[in-house]
C-alpha cells in the first residue's frame, strides 16, 4: 500500500483556525501581534517565500511590515535597521529571509535580534534552551513544524528510533533535541555526509527526517518497511518535461512512498508548517510581551 500522507497543508490549516483565536483575544485586548520581515537581493524564491508570510499575516490578521532592500546594501546598514527594529515597542517579531548577499554574515546579523522577537528561533539564546530540555523560547519553525506535523499524525515517538540526516543549526540539530526531548522520547541518530555506510544508518530508523538539501538522495533501499519519513529537502530540478522546464523535488526519492508507512509530499508538507509555526511564534511573543505569556 502506499504511505499515508503527512499532510501539512491540513495540519497547517488546523494551526491556523487556532491562530485566528488567539489573535482575536489579542486584538480585544488592544494588541495587535507584528511581524517585520527583511529581505536583501532579488532572489526570486525569496521574495515568493516572504510573499506566502505576508499573505498568511493578512488571514490571521497579524501586522506585516515587509522591508527590501537592494543586494547592494552594506552589511552595517542591515544592523542598522535590525537595532531600530529591536527598539520598536510595537514589533513582536523580527525575521531576516535567508538566503543573504555573499558578503554579509548571516549567523552574526541573526544573533543581533532580539531572542524574545527571534520568531525564526535561531538566537543562540533560543537554541541553548532547547539544548537545556527547555521549550519556553521561540523554537526553530521548520523542526517545530515537523513536530507539529507528527502530532497531527498520531505518530506516538517514545521509544522509536529516530534518524535526522542533515546537521545543520536550523533544521538537523532542533530536529534531533526535539525528537529527543521529554515528552517525545525518541532514541536519535543525527547523520551527515561523513557518516560510515549511510544507508544502512537511515534504514534502522523507524523515523527519518530528510534534511539534507539534495534532491532525490535518499532511495527507497534505505528505508525500513514501515518507517515514518518526512522529507524537509525542497529543491529545484532541472525538468524539460515541464513548460517551465524544473519541478520541485524533495530530499527523498519517490519510490519511497512504497515503501514508508507515512511520508510528507513536496510541496505540501513541511513547507506550510515551517510557515504556520512562524506565525505561531509570532503570536507567542505578542502574547508573553503584552499579556504575560500563556505557557
Amino acid at each position: 500500500m502506499p504511505a499515508q500522507r503527512l499532510d501539512g497543508k491540513a495540519c497547517a490549516a488546523e494551526v491556523e483556525a487556532a491562530l485566528l483565536e488567539r489573535v482575536k483575544t489579542l486584538t480585544a485586548n488592544g494588541t495587535i501581534p507584528h511581524l517585520a520581515v527583511l529581505i536583501v537581493g532579488d532572489d526570486p524564491a525569496s521574495h515568493v517565500y516572504v510573499n506566502s508570510k505576508v499573505k498568511m499575516c493578512e488571514r490571521l490578521g497579524i501586522r506585516s511590515t515587509h522591508i527590501a532592500l537592494p543586494a547592494t546594501t552594506t552589511e552595517e546598514t542591515v544592523r542598522q535597521h535590525v537595532a531600530a527594529l529591536n527598539q520598536q515597542e510595537d514589533l513582536d517579531g523580527i525575521l531576516i529571509q535567508s538566503p543573504l548577499p555573499d558578503h554579509m554574515d548571516e549567523e552574526a546579523l541573526t544573533d543581533l535580534i532580539l531572542p524574545s522577537k527571534d520568531v525564526d528561533g535561531f538566537h543562540p539564546q533560543n537554541l541553548g534552551r532547547l539544548v537545556q530540555g527547555r521549550r519556553d523560547g521561540l523554537l526553530p519553525c521548520t523542526p517545530s513544524g515537523v513536530m507539529r506535523m507528527l502530532d497531527w499524525a498520531g505518530i506516538d515517538l517514545k521509544g522509536k528510533r529516530a534518524v535526522v540526516l542533515g546537521r545543520s543549526r536550523i533544521v538537523g540539530m532542533p530536529a534531533a533535541l526535539l525528537l529527543a526531548a521529554r515528552g517525545a522520547d525518541a532514541t536519535v541518530t543525527v547523520a551527515h555526509s561523513k557518516t560510515e555506510d549511510l544507508p544502512s544508518v537511515c534504514a534502522e530508523a523507524d523515523v527519518l527526517v530528510a534534511a539534507v538539501g539534495r534532491a532525490e538522495m535518499v532511495q527507497a533501499s534505505w528505508v525500513k518497511p514501515g518507517a515514518i519519513v518526512v522529507d524537509v529537502g525542497i529543491n529545484r530540478v532541472d525538468d524539460a518535461s515541464r513548460e517551465r522546464g524544473w519541478r520541485l523535488a524533495g530530499d527523498v526519492s519517490p519510490e519511497v512512498e512504497h515503501v514508508a508507512s507515512w511520508l510528507s509530499p513536496v510541496p505540501g508538507g513541511v513547507g506550510p508548517m515551517t510557515i504556520a509555526m512562524l506565525m505561531e511564534n509570532t503570536v507567542r511573543s505578542a502574547e508573553s510581551r503584552h499579556v504575560g505569556g500563556t505557557e
